[in-house]
């Protein structure tokens, strides 16, 4: 008598039992059907195999037999053949597809795989372990990391422009510390936030931003001559300002570094949209009202009180409106003038009656428009020149003249005064072309002495 051993799996013992309890009468068989997640039938199927053919009965009758759809034995043989010899060191998806195009073998890239595996054969590209990462713990104290970023979202929806908006937000706090709307995301933008923060309060340790082209420079970029002479790169605007301040710049590697602006972004584009939609808001001005309203109850509602009731906040500079603004390094005509985007600015004489032609100056664009000229620190006076106005030789009782005040810089004119251009006469030397070592031949003509270049 031959005797077959069954091994039965964990649920093909749960039925065994039950179906022995329905067998001994302690369950009733509609009962152990719903246990079993059967239908009452096939319970009563399950419990007539297992009287006539005992606990073997419970097995699956195709356990042991091979698959009807198990790619054949000659196949899978070619398949690793090929793979030893024709197509060693292909990976797995390439090589999928060339036995479909090249040897009319269709198979599934998971069978591939598997067969590969199974038969030793590793795959030939090496991928990395995904990096180990770790939940970072907030900030001990307010103020020690603010995390600044924009995001782009149809803030308005179809009532008005497309805005950006950039926030601010304590990483220690969840705190919401400024928000402003832009057209886009510009470092005027960057000026105006900075500038909201510290005032209400004060100077954060460090900044957590992303790698945007407008808190760094990409040290790829060729620099300019005047970079290469002074010997270092120069930062942008927003770079620099940080600077100024003693705001350590931290830069985050990816989107879920500051995740917690992310987050916050992301509570925006659903409260926010409908508190904008809520107040009909279609311009920018109306955008920003609401978002002014809308901060302190966001921060009444999701902000927490940080482990250190102690603030980390340093005190704003008394000077933060020269800091947050457009700086350019200018040099002096020698007409006295700095030319800036179109802009031409005419700087007084200074002490004495000195004149600052080559000079290296600093030229301010403040957030309001406003321009201003600084000289080793010194505010200069000047006045901004009419569009298109070239300042003509400033006599010289004009030195004694008293200068403006240096707190006063002129706003820009509308007129557009008009410039008739100046034609030399015929016999004027500019008419003439004179070469230095340059044997010349003159040639006498009515009204004309023309000069010719006999080396020409």
């Amino acid at each position: 008598m031959n005797r077959e051993t069954v091994t039965l799996t964990k649920r093909e013992h749960q039925r065994l039992d039950v179906l022995s309890r329905v067998h001994d009468g302690v369950l009733r068989a509609r009962e152990a059907a719903r246990l079993l997640g059967l239908s009452l039938r096939h319970l009563r199927r399950l419990l007539g195999r297992w009287r006539q053919h005992g606990p073997a009965a419970m097995a699956h009758g195709n356990r042991g037999r091979p698959s009807r759809r198990r790619v054949a034995e000659t196949v899978r043989a070619r398949i690793l053949t090929l793979a030893r010899t024709t197509y060693a060191g292909v990976n797995d998806h390439h090589f999928t597809e060339l036995l479909a195009e090249r040897e009319d073998l269709h198979v599934s890239r998971k069978t591939v795989q598997r067969l590969l595996r199974t038969a030793g054969i590793g795959s030939p590209r090496k991928r990395r372990p995904p990096k180990h990462r770790r939940r970072r713990e907030r900030m001990p104290q307010a103020g020690l990391l603010v995390q600044m970023d924009g995001s782009d979202h149809p803030w308005l929806e179809d009532r008005g422009p497309r805005l950006i908006l950039l926030a601010a937000i304590d990483d220690a706090t969840g705190e919401v510390l400024a928000g402003v709307f832009r057209p886009e995301e510009d470092t005027h933008g960057y000026f105006l936030l900075l500038r909201q923060l510290i005032r209400r309060y004060g100077l954060p340790v460090a900044a957590y931003t992303d790698r945007h082209g407008i808190f760094h420079r990409d040290p790829r970029t060729p620099q300019g001559l005047a970079e290469q002479l002074d010997g270092d790169v120069a930062s942008t605007q927003v770079g620099r300002a940080l600077q100024e301040l003693g705001i350590r710049w931290i830069p985050a590697a990816s989107p879920q570094g500051k995740g917690r602006v992310e987050r916050l972004f992301g509570t925006f584009q659903d409260r926010l949209v409908v508190e904008l939609r809520l107040a009909q808001a279609t311009t920018l001005t109306e955008a920003q009202r609401v978002f002014d309203r809308f901060r302190p109850r966001y921060n009444a509602r999701f902000a927490h009180a940080p482990a250190t009731p102690e603030p980390a906040w340093r005190p704003a500079p008394a000077d933060l409106t020269r800091i947050c603004c457009f700086k350019y390094r200018r040099t002096v005509a020698h007409d006295n003038t700095v030319q800036l985007n179109g802009a031409l600015l005419q700087i007084y004489p200074g002490p004495g009656g000195r004149s600052y032609t080559g000079a290296r100056v600093d030229v301010h664009a403040f957030l309001d428009g406003a321009l201003a000229i600084f000289y080793r620190g010194q505010r200069l006076s000047a006045k901004r020149l009419p569009h298109g106005h070239r300042p003509s030789r400033m006599p010289q009782d004009r030195c004694s003249e008293p200068a403006p005040s240096p707190n006063t810089l002129l706003p820009t004119t509308n007129g557009q005064p008009s410039r008739t251009p100046s034609i030399p006469a015929p016999d004027h030397p500019w008419r003439r072309t004179l070469l230095p070592g340059a044997r010349r031949k003159q040639l006498q003509t009515p009204g004309h002495d023309i000069f010719i270049d006999p080396l020409r």
